[in-house]
């Protein structure tokens, strides 16, 4: 154990060094285990949400004999999780009631710290340093953390008094700043709510018509398949493109699904033209991802660069035929839950839960025979969500400010400006000086007791 002194006075030293053990998990399905519908609970990242295990998401569990099977990815009360795979930095400690527990190898597990630092603070450190962590992050699709650059993390220690007046300063502070952003969010899924209501007025005619009865269309409305209102996208022929003509390439990984708009695209060559670059893609065209319906991956083409350009088969292509219907009211339905929730039900595949074109050009739509009426919807729709977007960017703004906030404040505490310090506390240095010397006394024993052992059996 390599100890330093920083200027705060404070001990400075490699994670592994206070840590008894820093391993993963790992997938049951690998050794020939199958997850189950209840049982021990399989922590994964999603499950780990501002500093704590959601209960409620955990939708994989485990038996007892794959439990078993994995003892050195099981939890203890004051472990630590940390996330090393794909969304880097997401951190908790166990607490008693997420036990018994499982996870996989996406994320650390950090044991036996509590010695030398309160797990909640180790956590909270863990949270302030992220960035030097992702920094170490390699791979491509998905990023990760090897366990060694985790294991050789420097981590401060305060004396052990403290570490207390941090975490309960801490603890006082985020309690405040908790409340500001759950507010927040609630404001932000009010808006949701009320996105849709928008919506589900507008398709059923009363956004425009107050008389409409629930349940009944207004008088001079269809209801058709969605496939009798539009027209088919063409498919690119590659084998008569020139090999090195470029072109604009846009995927699901270009729209941002927040906001239900294209943000990116790629641009290629034909000779290095993408297996999925299938399909033309024209102004007016809404683009609606077949993968994972309910994440509603869905845009609208409405720059002029991307006509003519390509699109992803991942999307199906949604082109109003404009004699019947107008565009934009076509790209609105297409975000209307009345509209998704069949086709979620309709997905197959488990790695890639997806839907075919045929799915979605077979929804019914309904729609006013008056192609000015469908103009006055869209007019009313966008009246309403423009005011909805403006909320919305204020609010995103203020969960930013308070991210901001939250890290200041912990840049504070480990800077030691947090709290006053006491020149009485016991440097933390020497608590792990004793740590060192009662773990470096233990070792010869551990050692003498593994030979013994060996020699019991070789006598058998």
């Amino acid at each position: 154990m390599e100890i330093s002194i920083n200027q705060n006075g404070w001990a400075v030293t490699r994670l592994e060094d206070i840590a008894t053990r820093i391993t993963k998990g790992g997938t049951p399905t690998t050794y020939g285990y199958s997850f189950q519908k209840s049982g021990i609970n399989f922590l994964k990242v999603e499950n780990i949400s501002e500093g704590r295990v959601n209960l409620k998401s955990i939708t994989d569990f485990i038996g007892e004999d794959a439990h078993k099977f994995q003892s050195k990815s099981h939890l203890s009360v004051n472990d630590i999780l940390f996330s090393i795979a794909g969304t880097i930095g997401e951190t908790c400690v166990i607490r008693e009631e997420y036990l018994p527990a499982n996870t996989n190898q996406a994320l650390a597990i950090i044991k036996g710290t509590d010695e030398a630092i309160i797990p909640k603070l180790l956590q909270l450190q863990l949270e302030a340093f992220v960035v030097k962590v992702r920094m170490k992050a390699r791979g491509g699709a998905m990023n990760n953390v090897s366990l060694e650059d985790l294991k050789t993390l420097l981590v401060y220690i305060p004396p052990v008094p403290e570490q207390h007046r941090i975490v309960a300063k801490l603890e006082e502070l985020f309690s405040s700043l908790d409340k500001g952003i759950e507010s927040l969010k609630t404001a932000q899924q009010q808006l949701k709510v009320y996105r849709q209501a928008v919506l589900k007025w507008a398709f059923e005619g009363r956004l425009t018509n107050k008389e409409v009865k629930e349940g009944e269309l207004p008088e001079g409305w269809k209801v058709e398949e969605l496939k009798k209102i539009t027209i088919k996208a063409k498919k690119v022929k590659v084998k008569v493109q020139e090999p090195n003509n470029e072109f604009i390439y846009l995927d699901i990984g270009g729209v941002d699904n927040s906001i239900l708009k294209i943000v990116s695209h790629k641009q290629y060559q034909w000779k290095d033209a993408p297996s999925r670059a299938q399909q033309i893609i024209e102004l007016g065209d809404t683009l609606f991802s077949t993968v994972r319906t309910y994440l509603k991956n869905i845009a609208f083409v409405d720059k002029e660069i991307y006509h003519n350009q390509i699109g992803s088969s991942g999307f199906t292509v949604i082109r109003a035929n404009r004699t019947k219907v107008e565009p934009k009211y076509l790209f609105y339905y297409s975000t209307y839950q009345g509209f998704i929730n069949p086709l979620n039900k309709l997905q197959t595949g488990t790695s890639y839960p997806a839907v075919r074109d045929e799915d979605v050009f077979s929804q019914p739509i309904n729609y006013p025979i008056s192609i000015d009426e469908q103009h006055h919807i869209v007019s009313e729709i966008e009246s309403r969500l423009s005011v909805c977007d403006k909320i919305e960017e204020s609010i995103t703004y203020s969960l930013l400010q308070a991210e901001a906030l939250r890290q200041s404040i912990l840049k504070k505490a480990f800077e030691g400006k947090l709290v006053e310090q006491d020149l009485n506390d016991e440097p933390a240095s020497v608590l792990l000086e004793r740590i060192k010397a009662e773990r470096e006394k233990n070792k010869p024993v551990k050692k003498a007791k593994e030979k013994k052992q060996v020699k019991a059996k070789a006598e058998l």
